[in-house]
This record gives C-alpha cells, sequence and structure tokens, in this order.
C-alpha cells in the first residue's frame, strides 16, 4: 500500500475458460464512482474498471495474453485518460490504435539496456512527436468530470503564473496581493504546531550567527559607524514586517557577503571624496526605492524567467561553498592562534592565557554540533522508536545539538574557548560618532550636489545584488520537487525588501536581502517527508507554509540585545558547527553537486536519474565542468579588488546559458541536465514496448 499512490482507482482483470461457452464473452465496464470490493483485490483499492473474458477451452485465443495486454494499456497514462472520457465502444478502440502507434515491438535481440535505448532513440522521437500532436488535438475537447484531478494540481492557487505579465502598470503586484493575501489566516494557523516552533529555534541561532559575524566584519570596514547593533536591529525590525507582508514569508532576510563587499568599497570612496558615508548611503536608498518601484511598475520580474536552472545551480552552490568555507577558515585561524598541545588555565579579569586546547576543543565543539544535528535529521527518518518520537527528536536537532554542545564547553572548566559576543543595550555601535536618525543633507557638513544624482549609480549596483539573490532564492524554493501550495509572489517580495532597503538608509542600518542558505534550511526544517516502503526514497507530503516561524525568528534575534548575558555563554566553534550543517545540507537537492560526485563514480554505478540515461557520461561531465568554471571564475572574482563585479559576472551566465551553449549542447542535452523528469514504466505487451 506504501507505494500506490494517493487516490489509486484499479482495474480488474479477469479471464477464463468456461464449458458452457462456444464463443468467446468480453465485457469492459467503466463504473460512475469507484466501489470497494471486498476479497476482490490484494489491497483495499476502490475498484473503477472491470474487463471480463471468458469463452471455452478449445478457442484459439490466449486469455492470458489479453489480459497481460488489457492490463499493460491500463497502466498507460494517455490510454487510462481515455477511458475514463470514453463514450462509446469505438473511443476505446481508437485509443487503442494509438497505443500500438506509440508502441514499438522489439524482437528477441543480445542489446541489453543503454545500448538498446540509443539503437531506437530516432524512431522514439517521431513517436514521441506524434503523440504529442494527438494530445494537442486531443486537449480541445472539455475534460469529462469523471476524470480525476491531477495529485500536482494546487486546489489552492488560481492557476496563473506569478511572472505573467498582466499589460498594465503594478498588475503583478496587485496579482501577488490578490492571490496570496487570500491565505494569510491559514498562515497563522498552519504556524500553530511544535515542528515551527523547533525550526523557529533552529533558524534563529542560523540568522543570529551571520548577524553578529557580518556585524563585526562590518564595524571594522566602516570603522564603526555600522556594527552589530545596527545589523542586529535591522535584521530584527525588518524581518518581522517582512514576514507579516511577504508574498512567501518562508523566506529569510537577511545580510550577505556580496552586500559586505559593497559597504567596503561604498566607504573607501567616500573617504577618499571626502563625503559623509552615511548620508551617501541615504541618497542610495532613495535612489533604491525608485528603481524597485520602476522595476514592480513595468513587472520586470518576468526577467527572471531567463535565469534557468544552470544559474540557479551555479547561485545555489557557490553560496553554500561560501558558508562551508567560512567555517573552516574561522576553525584555521583558531588554530594558528591556539595551537594544539600542551595545557593552559584561564585568567580571571585578563582572558585567556596559554590555551593550546582552545583550538582542540573547538573542532571537538564544531564537529559535534554539525554531526550531532546531522545524524538526528537522518534519525528522524529511521525505524527507531515510534513515529512521533522520531518526529520530535527530529525536529528538534539543532536545538538538541547546541544544547549538548554548550553542556560540554561549560564543564570543562580549564579550557578557554572563544564566546559569543552579545552587545548590552539598545544603542548604536559608536554612539560619537552618530545617532539612530541620518539627516540627508549632511550632519557635519552639506552634502555634495552632484553625489545626490551620482549615487544612482551604486544604488544601482545594490539593486541588482538585493534583484538577482531575492528572485534566485525564491525561484529555488519554488521549484515544483519542494512542493509549495501557496506560492510566491516576486513583485511584492522584491518591493518590500527595496522599499524597507530606503527606510534602513535614513536609520544607519545595513540593507538586508533574501539569503539562500537560511531560506532553503528554513523550508528543510519545515519540510514533513511521507512514510515510504522499503527499498524507496522518502518523498516531500507537505511543507509548513505560514508567517510564525518568521515573525518569532526575528523577534528572537532582537530580543538577543536582552538576553546577552546567556548568549554569551554559547561558544563560537558551536555556531561554526551550524554554519556547515547549512552549508553541507544545502548542497542535498543541487543537481549540479550530484553530478560533481557522479565525476568521481564509474559508470556502471550511476543512479538512472534523467541526465544519466539521456545524455552521454562524457557529455554530461564536460557539461558540469562548464558550471565548475563559472564557480571558480566567480569565487576569483569575489575575492580579488574587483569583487563589484560579482553580480555582473552571475548576470553573464544567463546569456552563456541561452545563446553560447546550445552551440555546443544539443537542447534535449541541456533540459536533460537542467530538470528532472518522471519516468513513466510500461509493462510487456505480447513482446517488449518501450512507450514515452
Amino acid at each position: 500500500m506504501e507505494k500506490i499512490p494517493e487516490n489509486a482507482e484499479a482495474t480488474v482483470v479477469l479471464v477464463g475458460c468456461v464449458k458452457f461457452l462456444v464463443n468467446p464473452a468480453m465485457a469492459f465496464v467503466r463504473l460512475s464512482e469507484a466501489v470497494l470490493l471486498e476479497s476482490v483485490l490484494e489491497v483495499p483499492i476502490p475498484v473503477r474498471f472491470l474487463f471480463v473474458l471468458l469463452g471455452p477451452s478449445h478457442s484459439n485465443m490466449d486469455y492470458h495474453e489479453i489480459g497481460r495486454s488489457i492490463s499493460t494499456l491500463m497502466s498507460d497514462k494517455v490510454f487510462h485518460e481515455a477511458a475514463y472520457m470514453a463514450a462509446e465502444r469505438q473511443d476505446l478502440l481508437n485509443a487503442i490504435n494509438e497505443f500500438l502507434d506509440c508502441s514499438m515491438v522489439l524482437p528477441p535481440c543480445e542489446m541489453q539496456g543503454k545500448d538498446l535505448l540509443r539503437s531506437i532513440a530516432t524512431f522514439q522521437k517521431d513517436l514521441l512527436r506524434k503523440r504529442r500532436e494527438r494530445e494537442q488535438r486531443r486537449s480541445i475537447r472539455e475534460n469529462d468530470t469523471n476524470v480525476k484531478p491531477d495529485d500536482d494540481n494546487d486546489d489552492n492557487d488560481d492557476g496563473l503564473d506569478p511572472l505573467e505579465r498582466s499589460g498594465f502598470l503594478f498588475g503583478g503586484l496587485i496579482h501577488d496581493i490578490r492571490r496570496r493575501y487570500v491565505k494569510y489566516w491559514s498562515d497563522i494557523k498552519d504556524g500553530l504546531n511544535s515542528q515551527c516552533f523547533a525550526a523557529a529555534l533552529f533558524i534563529y541561532f542560523a540568522a543570529l550567527s551571520p548577524a553578529i559575524t557580518f556585524g563585526g566584519l562590518l564595524g571594522e570596514k566602516s570603522q564603526g559607524l555600522m556594527g552589530v547593533s545596527e545589523l542586529i536591529v535591522s535584521t530584527s525590525v525588518l524581518g518581522v514586517i517582512f514576514s507579516l507582508l511577504a508574498a512567501q514569508p518562508l523566506l529569510i532576510i537577511g545580510f550577505s557577503g556580496p552586500l559586505l563587499v559593497f559597504e567596503e568599497a561604498f566607504f573607501k570612496f567616500c573617504q577618499s571624496q571626502d563625503i559623509e558615508y552615511l548620508t551617501g548611503r541615504v541618497w542610495i536608498g532613495f535612489w533604491l526605492v525608485l528603481f524597485v518601484l520602476v522595476m514592480v511598475a513595468a513587472e520586470g520580474s518576468f526577467l527572471v524567467r531567463y535565469i534557468s536552472p544552470f544559474t540557479q545551480e551555479i547561485f545555489a552552490f557557490l553560496i553554500s561553498l561560501i558558508f562551508i568555507n567560512e567555517t573552516f577558515y574561522k576553525l584555521y585561524k583558531l588554530l594558528r592562534t591556539y595551537p594544539s598541545g600542551g595545557s593552559g588555565s584561564r585568567t580571571a579579569n585578563l582572558g585567556p592565557r596559554m590555551q593550546p586546547n582552545t583550538a582542540l576543543l573547538s573542532l571537538i565543539l564544531m564537529s559535534g554540533t554539525f554531526l550531532i544535528a546531522f545524524f538526528l535529521r537522518k534519525f528522524k527518518n529511521s525505524r527507531f522508536l515510534g513515529g512521533k518520537a522520531r518526529r520530535v527528536i527530529g525536529d528538534f536537532g539543532i536545538p538538541i545539538s547546541i544544547l549538548v554542545m554548550v553542556l560540554i564547553d561549560y564543564a570543562i572548566t580549564d579550557t578557554y574557548t572563544q564566546k559569543l559576543n552579545v552587545p548590552s543595550g539598545l544603542s548604536v555601535t559608536s554612539p560619537g560618532k552618530r545617532g539612530w536618525f541620518i539627516h540627508p543633507m549632511g550632519t557635519s557638513s552639506p552634502f555634495p550636489l552632484w553625489m545626490m544624482f551620482a549615487s544612482a549609480i551604486p544604488a544601482l549596483l545594490v539593486f541588482i545584488l538585493i534583484f538577482m539573490e531575492t528572485q534566485i532564492t525564491t525561484l529555488i524554493l519554488s521549484r515544483k520537487e519542494r512542493r509549495l501550495k501557496k506560492g510566491s509572489g516576486f513583485h511584492l517580495d522584491l518591493l518590500l525588501i527595496g522599499s524597507l532597503g530606503g527606510v534602513c538608509a535614513l536609520f544607519g542600518l545595513p540593507w538586508l536581502t533574501a539569503t539562500t542558505v537560511r531560506s532553503v534550511t528554513h523550508v528543510n526544517a519545515l519540510t514533513l517527508m511521507s512514510k515510504t516502503a522499503p527499498g524507496e526514497r522518502p518523498r516531500i507530503a507537505e511543507v509548513k507554509e505560514q508567517r510564525i516561524t518568521g515573525v518569532l525568528i526575528a523577534i528572537l534575534v532582537g530580543l538577543s540585545i536582552v538576553m546577552g548575558e546567556m548568549l554569551r555563554q554559547i561558544p563560537l566553534a558551536v555556531l561554526f558547527g551550524i554554519f556547515l550543517y547549512m552549508g553541507v545540507t544545502s548542497l542535498t537537492g543541487i543537481q549540479l553537486f550530484e553530478r560533481l560526485l557522479l565525476i568521481l563514480m564509474h559508470p556502471k554505478h550511476h543512479p538512472e536519474h534523467p541526465y544519466v540515461v539521456k545524455v552521454c557520461t562524457w557529455r554530461m561531465h564536460l557539461f558540469t565542468c562548464v558550471q565548475l568554471s563559472c564557480i571558480v571564475l566567480l569565487w576569483v572574482v569575489k575575492s580579488s579588488p574587483a569583487s563589484l563585479a560579482f553580480p555582473f559576472l552571475l548576470i553573464l551566465t544567463v546569456p552563456l546559458r541561452l545563446f553560447i551553449l546550445p552551440r555546443f549542447f544539443h537542447e534535449r542535452e541541456l533540459k536533460a541536465v537542467s530538470h528532472h523528469y518522471i519516468y513513466i514504466s510500461f509493462l510487456m505487451l505480447k513482446k517488449i514496448f518501450y512507450i514515452l
């Protein structure tokens, strides 16, 4: 039963020989409603179709082969849809003829597997074309009410594409509001459960750690004009507003590496031109709001259509790689600062002194946090304990791993470890240099008139960063395999983040954008997997789409200033473990990562994925190497003085996929390695049929 899809209906095929008949008698019956017939099937599935064939034993007819043929026909998606809609006998006969036209009878031969499929590829293409033409003609006819709806259809959605242009100003924004806000009450109800509470605790630490880390770096780059306090306030206030108003509340907004690169470059420019840095950011914020309004009014988010999985995979893989690299880089700095070996002690007021075991304990805390969290994530789908116990333990895996490692650190009193540095009290990082409000005309001197207009150039760069990161992250969350039901709103979310960015600049707060790794991890934490039969991979049954977790996460980040004393007991190494966990788990499901692993695997062990079956192995590896080369180039640019060119290079991967790669790869190959297809297998009808 676990292998049978929900809402499945059965066909009963009965054949046999009887003595009282002279000629064969056959009946094909479709019931108006499916009926559960006891003692007829081995599994309790309602029956919709019955086929009965009886005849004399001396007939030349092979009853069992005909029964197999009918079973094969009913296992074909196109034929059984025709059986649902058939009004008379001739409709069934026509459907059988179409089935045979799209089938291939293969004589016995020695070729097997991939060699057999390659030998008939050309002929299959013609059959597919003919079948598509027939399906297009059939789609003109109205569907009968007896046809079951597809399980993948979203009953709550209006069926409109969120990226479809309406043709009038702000049409996409209005559509986003109408389509998404009608589900607002369900967004509240769906968030009232233990899994959402556990996810909020987990993502809280995942959001707090970058806020503190990036805040410290921002304070260094801006000489204290913005730092940890400003970033925590920005993450908290904007997070609450966005979660309450967004079309896709599962997005986690925060600060990112590319934005840090921009802040550093703009600060140096302001210093060289003797311009007030924070006032310049105010004018950038004004231009940013203008650019966002123009883009949303013109429904410019339709450009997201051209961001193919080629670019999405490169971006997602790069962000995950940044998290993993950041983890080991920080660990490396600890190893350099505190070499392993010997013993040490802790002074009362002066901090660490001669602490050679710090690096070793930090490594243990980081590895322990990652391994416990990763094990409990796998434990959720294991066979130990009961289902509810496994689910609770799995949902609270991250908080459990953090608690265990903090207790271990607390118990080891003779070794120093670096702790989380949280500011105490609500104040700006440098009270003597600035206040909470930034005057647009300048604080100590009038702001140059020419710079008010020239700020449009850096504002365009900020807009590109926010647009790319927000829209790509939304695309990644909106993929069909994640089975989100309530939809997204590209125009509304972009307007919110851009408008809030202008407000942030007035108060000297950092700009925020949708963060890929944290958002993907957030969705993973809210995902429920279905029960599967032995040997089957778990499938996504449901994702808790709601607004509660985003609001809780933002509030907890804001309360971190109040909970400073408690949070200062958490070792930084524990947060490194969370960084590593987020980076590693975010790689799951990225096809590029799966293809990278296949390079190190012998072809005979490759899984039967579409991009393996439909594309030659060496050409698949070549495509993977092209994507890997793009990642290396982006990484080099990001780490060089030309880091401001990072968003432009990322945009160039779009025309690379659209115009250059088709010159070297067939379109069918590009589609195979960019999408997952569902294969439909059919039984044997006398001989082997290969029907696609």
